[in-house]
């Protein structure tokens, strides 16, 4: 678009009291974006943050508040939710608030070269020590190393530090109950980053977080490097001992977050965008914060030049911890969140262009939560990465991060970008500044604000494209739905049953536009056109029965009723009280089950929707809700 026509278009929209059109925004605000001054704030933010110690993110809140303020934003605040191991917004209890001053492992039998004896040293390489490690005596533990060669329950590792090729945060309680001094982790996602280590975030004993009653045991992380010396040492005896010195403490403090706004022209509605803060990584989270606060910015620079006008709705940016900032927030703003209208979650790298496998790939919103958010971002897509001559990909509901906004309980449609880092250093201290790519970081704020400006300055007239957008789609899926039966060969009933399925959830896309504005319902031809694909059907498929569903008949007389919002943690119950079934914190069949309960569908309904959604899956999904029915956390409508 010449530049010329561009600027034409820019002051007819403001004229009109309208939003540009897609491809002048697009282009409007990558000609704005600013990609070095978000380089430089995701610096600074990895400065204190890869220390991941709560004074230090009490000291990354006070950075990003500056700089959300030097970006523009108005109503800055930080937020102080406590730290305290015990309260619960949802089922997600508190971490304990946990500091350290240093912290070194060394191996004191056999003797081994200077070089190779200081196996980690926290104020050298911070993730040489995992998060909410234990304290050690003032001079430290000595102790024998013992490999996890088999089941923990059947070593004897009392008053020993044990070494462990898996997470250890998944048998953190197993090594408590039988006495281990702590582990040493040599757990790995890439096995290439010789000098790696991966950081251990996860040390509480039910789950997650370090909570009041989890047993303080020391935890270190090596590299694969030094793996093959320890285990070399181990092989050929006698024993190996090393020697723990941790200073590190646990404390009731806070977690804080910081949240700012571009303020609207009207009412109380908002727009969010929330990315997490306190990890060790530059692109996991550094970047996504960075980006965010770098959007805010272009949007204001737009606005105070004339170039766009201020939009209807206000913009929110929320930095926080991951999961425990974003549920104090929702729990301490229920009328923010029921006046906000969508969200875009930036937790994601920044990686190469010349690496493969870092191009954006946007997740979509869960199937009872579908909306026109999950259109709209397609189309933003497709106007976006061709001028950067870049793939890109779309995906559906997956949750890993703060994209569980979508959770109808909650209601804000929420889309989440993730890329990867190219060399993968995922949760690795390899994860570094000089390792984000510019342009990447450019491509997150230009898609983040340009979809955050769209849906904040939508009025009737943008309202009515979003359901055009989304009933374009609709008519995909559809479509899609039909023809994968076909190629399939699905019986007839299952393939029109799979049509129907696609085509409420098409519709409820369709309406949910109307959330922005009083439009007419335009998901009607939606019903025709499914009538359509299913003569199709007819013609393509046997009218035969396919194999007979289990039948249950206590799951129709079920009915689930959930009883808060968010996802079933379990971290307030050991894990050998959970009787096998799963801590649902995150994505899986449990919690896509879960977000199906609306307190009106039975059990049975609840499971078909949840294999519609994912596909077949083999889960006890009666005895998984009588469990959490007994233990308090759902309740039966009888």
């Amino acid at each position: 678009m010449p530049k010329r026509l561009l600027l034409f278009v820019l002051a007819l929209a403001i004229a009109r009291g309208q939003a540009p059109p897609i491809p002048a925004l697009v282009r409007t605000v990558r000609e704005a974006a600013k990609p070095d001054q978000a380089m430089d704030d995701m610096r600074r933010i990895w400065e204190t943050d890869h220390w991941f110690t709560f004074p230090k993110f009490e000291e990354t809140a006070r950075n990003v508040a500056a700089m959300m303020r030097r970006a523009g934003l108005e109503n800055v605040e930080i937020v102080n939710p406590p730290a305290d191991g015990v309260t619960q917004f949802g089922y997600w209890t508190m971490p304990l608030a946990w500091d350290v001053k240093q912290a070194t492992l060394e191996i004191v039998e056999p003797q081994v070269s200077a070089e190779q004896r200081v196996l980690a040293d926290y104020q050298k390489i911070p993730t040489s020590l995992g998060m909410w490690s234990g304290p050690t005596p003032p001079g430290g533990l000595t102790a024998e190393v013992i490999a996890a060669s088999g089941p923990i329950d059947q070593l004897d590792v009392r008053g020993k530090f044990v070494l462990t090729d898996r997470n250890p945060a998944g048998i953190k309680w197993l090594l408590a109950k039988k006495g281990a001094l702590g582990a040493i982790n040599d757990f790995t996602e890439n096995k290439d980053l010789v000098d790696g280590r991966q950081w251990i975030n996860a040390w509480g004993d039910n789950g997650w977080a370090f909570t009041k009653g989890s047993v303080p045991l020391v935890c270190f992380s090596i590299s694969p490097r030094q793996s093959a010396l320890l285990r070399k040492l181990l092989q050929q005896g006698p024993p190996v001992r090393v020697r723990a010195r941790v200073d590190s403490r646990y404390y009731a403090g806070v977690y804080p977050y910081t949240t700012g706004v571009i303020r609207g022209s009207e009412g109380s509605e908002e727009v969010l965008t929330l990315g997490h803060t306190s990890e060790q990584g530059a692109h996991d989270n550094a970047t996504g914060v960075a980006a965010m606060i770098g959007a805010a910015e272009t949007l204001n620079r737009l606005i105070a030049g004339g170039q766009l006008a201020r939009p209807r709705r206000s913009i929110r940016v929320l930095a926080m911890g991951e999961c425990y900032g974003s549920m104090p927030y929702l729990s301490a703003n229920p009328e923010r969140v029921k006046n906000t209208v969508a969200a875009m979650c930036v937790d994601t790298p920044a990686g190469p262009y010349s690496l493969a496998g870092t191009e954006y790939t946007w997740y979509l919103n869960p199937h009872p939560a579908k909306s026109y958010t999950d259109a709209l971002i397609v189309r933003l897509a497709e106007e976006y990465f061709p001028l950067v001559t870049r793939p890109w990909h779309v995906k559906e509901y997956m949750s890993g991060t703060d994209n569980y906004l979508g959770d109808p309980l909650i209601g804000i449609p929420t889309v989440w970008p993730y890329s990867g880092t190219g060399v993968h250093s995922h949760h690795n201290s390899a994860d570094t500044p000089d390792t984000v790519e510019p342009r990447s970081l450019r491509d997150l704020m230009v898609m983040n604000a340009v979809y955050l400006y769209s849906i904040a300055s939508a009025g009737p007239a943008e309202a009515r494209l979003m359901a055009e957008l989304a009933l374009t789609r609709g008519y995909q899926q559809i479509a899609a739905a039909a023809g994968d039966a076909i190629v399939a060969g699905r019986p007839l009933p299952d393939g029109a049953e799979r049509v129907n399925y696609a085509r409420d959830r098409a519709q409820q896309a369709v309406r949910s536009a109307r959330r922005l504005a009083p439009i007419e319902d335009l998901s009607a031809p939606l019903a025709a056109f499914a009538e359509e694909q299913k003569q199709r059907l007819r013609r393509a498929l046997p009218n035969a029965p396919g194999p007979p569903r289990p039948s249950d008949p206590e799951t129709s007389r079920l009915i689930v009723r959930r009883k808060r919002i968010g996802t079933i943690t379990l971290d307030d119950l050991a894990p050998d009280q959970r009787e096998g079934y799963p801590a649902a914190s995150f994505s899986g069949p449990p919690v896509t089950a879960l977000y199906w309960c609306d307190g009106k569908r039975n059990l049975a309904e609840v499971i078909r929707l949840t294999e519609l959604e994912i596909g077949p899956v083999k889960f006890d999904f009666v005895g998984y809700f009588k469990f959490l029915e007994k233990r308090g956390y759902v309740e039966f409508v009888r």
